[in-house]
């Protein structure tokens, strides 16, 4: 199976498992307000950590671990700590953190929160990092969005908001999965992350798009694929 395959299928999982949680409360009588339900039970997103995991198999014949699951917690710098989804470690070396969310529905509220925390987070273990908390060998960072494409997420905004200063006109008239694209690129590129990835997908369905060639599946396996060679070259 081609790693696009792989990220496809377990997309197609994520709304799986988003409906069996909901149905789950359903039948407990413990329901949450809104789609809530259908996500806090913190298992929706396992697929694709599973997909990513699949991609660090090399490392693994040769003794690393890849830990998933819950309270998988990091230390930091300017907090004390932070639990991440997915981490990859090898001969006592924190070889790779990944973080991964989706957002569907309620978009316009929590675009602001998601770019916060990807901020956040990266800020963070870089600036433990520098201070010799996860020692001589450099993490490698990663962040998968999973988007719903939807007529709101999709919408194209052709009023921008009223701001102090002029704004960035790169956000003149996008929608929010174009915000999203854009948060991921400049992640990569201003060296906050290794790796991003964005998919867009519809309720049941697989991977719908990927905005573009620099956030895709494509790039995201193939920097996991230069980073196993790293490590392997350093010959831990």
């Amino acid at each position: 199976m081609s790693s696009f395959d792989s990220f496809d299928s377990a997309v197609r999982a994520f709304w799986t498992g988003r409906d069996l949680q909901a149905q789950r409360q359903v039948e407990s009588g413990n329901l949450d307000a809104g789609t809530r339900g259908a996500v806090t039970g913190g298992k929706h997103l396992r697929p694709l950590e599973d997909a990513v995991a699949e991609q660090f198999a090399p490392l693994v014949e040769r003794g690393a671990e890849v830990l998933r699951g819950a309270r998988l917690t990091l230390p930091g710098h300017y907090r004390r700590s932070k639990d991440w989804d997915l981490l990859v470690t090898f001969k006592g070396a924190l070889v790779a953190a990944v973080e991964f969310k989706s957002q569907v529905g309620s978009i316009g509220n929590n675009f602001n929160n998601r770019t916060e925390e990807a901020l956040g987070n990266a800020v963070d273990i870089w600036k433990a990092y520098e201070e010799g908390t996860f020692g001589p060998v450099r993490p490698w960072l990663g962040f998968v969005f999973v988007i719903e494409h939807s007529d709101v997420s999709s919408r194209v905004s052709r009023r921008d908001p009223i701001t102090l200063f002029p704004a960035d006109p790169i956000f003149h008239g996008t929608s929010y999965i174009d915000r999203y694209r854009i948060l991921a690129q400049r992640l990569v590129r201003e060296r906050l992350y290794d790796a991003t990835c964005v998919l867009t997908t519809c309720p049941g369905e697989g991977i719908l798009e990927e905005p573009v060639q620099e956030v895709s599946v494509a790039n995201f396996t193939a920097a996991v694929a230069g980073r196993i060679a790293y490590i392997e070259a350093l010959n831990i």
